[in-house]
């Protein structure tokens, strides 16, 4: 390819000709062309991590490079299926284009982009309900499709298409949001708090008869109903635990700093005293 004919594309058009470039198995890079779908995996969940970081930091000279790095992914994906004879980067865009067009009948009436333009009188509450049962009729279409192809398919469950790769945070409260749909919950917050309760003491139980397995069964057991009362309350989990660690992260490096400052380390303190710099940290409205 030409100079000029890289230069005539469009932003996204460079980035799949580099990519294909970097794929090339003549004259391409050794560790691109190594990689596989699976292994591409732990890059992708990282680079999805600090574009949540780069948010979370209110940094956007940072967002607009992580995007960037979260977008090559994608593109790696398609040009990897692209030689595997599975879709392409077009059919991706196509796929997402296609969808959200579908899904919002209310922006695009019978699902033509033509027809955009028309008004709709529909709360944002109807279109979350509009949303939802339009992907109900997706995934039992998703999933005849897929019943045809392999007989072996999985039975269906309204649980099958949450994913086994989310953080185990996310996928407990996806995971109960999926039950609750169909009737498994607690309509009151009392007997969510209970079971947490009643999960404690089975951990307790579990950690005085000294079993590990049992220690991390009931662990587990906890912080699944923890993730529940969390549901029920309205609060995120992932983002809670994530102000937990920021907010022990703070403290603890006051700590340190404070620390020191006497010309001291948190390793030659004793418990009593860091308990008490704890508490000051606390008292700092850190």
């Amino acid at each position: 390819m030409s100079i000029t004919e890289f230069d005539r594309k469009s932003a996204i058009g460079k980035l799949i000709a580099l990519m294909s470039m970097l794929r090339d198995k003549d004259n391409g890079c050794p560790w691109d062309l190594e990689q596989s779908i699976e292994s591409l995996i732990p890059f992708t969940l990282e680079e999805v991590y600090e574009v949540v970081d780069a948010i979370e930091k209110q940094d956007m000279v940072e967002l607009e490079d992580e995007l960037g790095d979260l977008l090559f992914q994608v593109v790696f994906y398609a040009q990897i299926a692209q030689e595997e004879g599975l879709f392409n980067f077009d059919d991706v865009a196509n796929a997402i284009t296609n969808k959200l067009v579908r899904r919002h009948p209310h922006v695009f009436p019978e699902g033509q982009v033509t027809n955009f333009g028309t008004k709709s009188d529909i709360s944002s509450e109807q279109v979350v309900v509009n949303w939802e049962a339009i992907k109900k009729q997706e995934k039992e279409n998703k999933f005849l499709r897929k019943s045809s192809a392999d007989s072996g398919t999985e039975a269906e469950s309204i649980l099958n298409d949450v994913p086994r790769a989310f953080p185990a945070l996310a996928r407990a409260l996806k995971l109960q949001k999926r039950a609750a749909k169909v009737g498994f919950d607690w309509q009151e917050l009392s007997p969510v708090v209970a079971k947490l309760k009643e999960e404690i003491e089975e951990l307790e139980e579990a950690i005085k008869d000294g079993e590990h397995e049992a220690i991390q069964s009931e662990l587990g057991d906890v912080l699944f109903a923890a993730v529940n009362v969390a549901r029920h309350t309205g609060v995120d989990p992932e983002l809670t635990l994530r102000d937990a660690n920021t907010k022990f992260e703070n403290r603890f490096k006051w700590i340190e700093s404070r620390l020191n400052k006497e010309g001291k380390s948190v390793a030659e303190s004793s418990l009593d005293d860091l308990n008490q710099l704890w508490e000051q940290a606390k008292v700092n409205g850190l």
